[in-house]
């Protein structure tokens, strides 16, 4: 495959400016104009097409174009577009609320509405935050996070993320969080089990609690995968124990699902295989199953007790967004929710997901390759330059880039997060497309390596 520069991406470079992206790159990167998707395939402008390896940053769950998704939406159309969401509501929005209730962890009661994965995360801070003023705890100011986690990059959601690409030009803007070292299995000692390394990370929690706990609000955590910080994978006991914890020392839990919920991880919900309710739950991208951004805030009655009271208290929760439940994206959502309860998704997701395992295990044994890791429908694959060390290669020497230039070329959309090469596709993909995905991603990783 031959890259050739069309008008839309020449117009592209002239006008738009990128996320996520060194607009320098692109002498080098080309610029691909999609001009439609269907299923697992992206289509371009030049007549190529391209396997979605990654669910376009993570979000499309059942396909590019999935017709029940679509026609909601179309329907939605021609009866509401967008209303005001302070003092009114509509059909849609109540609806996805009672739903999303009933699919979470018993006792998440309420629902804030926001616009995407950051802004949930900006609700849940502040929403800690106030309750403990509401309270009477005005001493309760900071939050607690893992190391090596990710959770957005507006000020808020970028200050309790511990990823330095990200964070370091804008430390000086950000509140301050205690950082607590992550329960990462990577990290863990030869012969030492997930769970027994989990176990060994709680410690760490209680000790910062035992010190710090009445100045916290809340601790944050991407549940089972930290994932923009290289998918990084630990034991669900984990969870399980924090939530103890939370629950001795009174700091809320906030479950940031944004990225590893509605199946990604095996179950609907990453919690459920740890058993427990956060005080939080945060929710956006597979939520419209990738067609609008939408996210949801659960939070439990006792919570929203705190800000129910007289106007003249100052107890209310003054936080909006000018598209604040938006029928139509609320109507997609619940589309999404149809296919979950109507097709036996995570039952067929368990097949796909051995089925990715077993491709994915002869690189255990490749020489450039410190560990191949996997939760449910998210599978990694760490590079180094040794591997007995596990010394990565030079950051400067982009290899990951490589891999991604390969796939490619190749028909196969990569993304890697440095030197991580992972896959999260979307539901839709068959067996034989998973083996597509992992061959042309080994090839790439063998044209990268040597």
């Amino acid at each position: 495959m031959t890259f050739q520069k069309t008008d839309l991406a020449q117009r592209d470079l002239d006008s738009v400016w990128h996320p996520c992206t060194q607009m320098h790159d692109h002498p080098r990167v080309p610029m691909i104009a999609i001009t439609h998707g269907q299923g697992i395939w992206l289509y371009d402008d030049h007549g190529q097409h391209y396997l979605d390896a990654v669910s376009s940053w993570w979000t499309n769950l059942f396909g590019h174009a999935e017709p029940h998704i679509a026609s909601a939406i179309k329907d939605q159309l021609e009866q509401l577009e967008h209303v005001i969401f302070a003092g009114f509501t509509h059909q849609p929005a109540v609806e996805l609320a009672e739903r999303l209730i009933q699919i979470t962890p018993s006792g998440l009661e309420r629902v804030f509405y926001a616009d995407n994965g950051s802004s949930a995360v900006e609700v849940g801070l502040k929403m800690s935050y106030h309750y403990w003023r509401n309270c009477g705890y005005h001493d309760k100011t900071r939050f607690a996070t893992l190391s090596g986690s990710y959770h957005g990059e507006t000020l808020g959601a970028l200050s309790v993320s511990d990823v330095a690409l990200y964070r370091s030009t804008y430390a000086p803007l950000l509140l301050t969080p205690v950082i607590v070292p992550s329960p990462d299995a990577y990290q863990r000692e030869t012969g030492e089990s997930w769970k027994a390394f989990a176990h060994r990370r709680l410690a760490d929690m209680r000790a910062v609690f035992e010190q710090q706990a009445d100045s916290l609000c809340a601790v944050i955590v991407e549940p089972l995968v930290q994932c923009a910080g290289g998918m990084r994978m630990y034991h669900p006991s984990y969870l399980h124990g924090l939530r103890q914890l939370c629950d001795e020392f009174q700091v809320h839990m906030i479950a940031d699902e944004i990225a590893v919920g509605f199946g990604r991880t095996g179950t609907l919900f990453a919690c459920e295989q740890a058993h427990i309710r956060p005080d939080f739950m945060l929710l956006s991208k597979g939520l419209t199953g990738g067609f609008l951004p939408l996210a949801a805030v659960l939070t439990t009655a006792e919570i929203y007790a705190a800000f129910y009271a007289e106007y003249t208290s100052h107890k209310a929760f003054l936080h909006s967004h000018s598209y604040t439940g938006n029928p139509l994206a609320c109507r997609a959502a619940l589309a999404t929710l149809d296919l979950f309860r109507d097709r036996p998704v995570l039952e067929r997701n368990h097949e796909l997901a051995a089925h990715l395992g077993r491709m994915v295990a002869p690189l255990v044994e490749h020489p450039h390759v410190a560990e191949v890791r996997q939760t449910g429908m998210i599978a990694a694959v760490e590079l180094v330059q040794d591997k007995a060390s596990r010394r990565p290669f030079p950051a400067v020497q982009r290899r990951g880039l490589d891999v991604y230039l390969y796939c490619l070329k190749h028909g196969v959309l990569q993304r890697p997060l440095g030197d991580i090469i992972y896959f999260m596709p979307p539901y839709c993909i068959t067996t034989e497309e998973i083996e597509l995905m992992v061959r042309t991603a080994t090839a790439g990783i063998n044209h990268a390596t040597s």
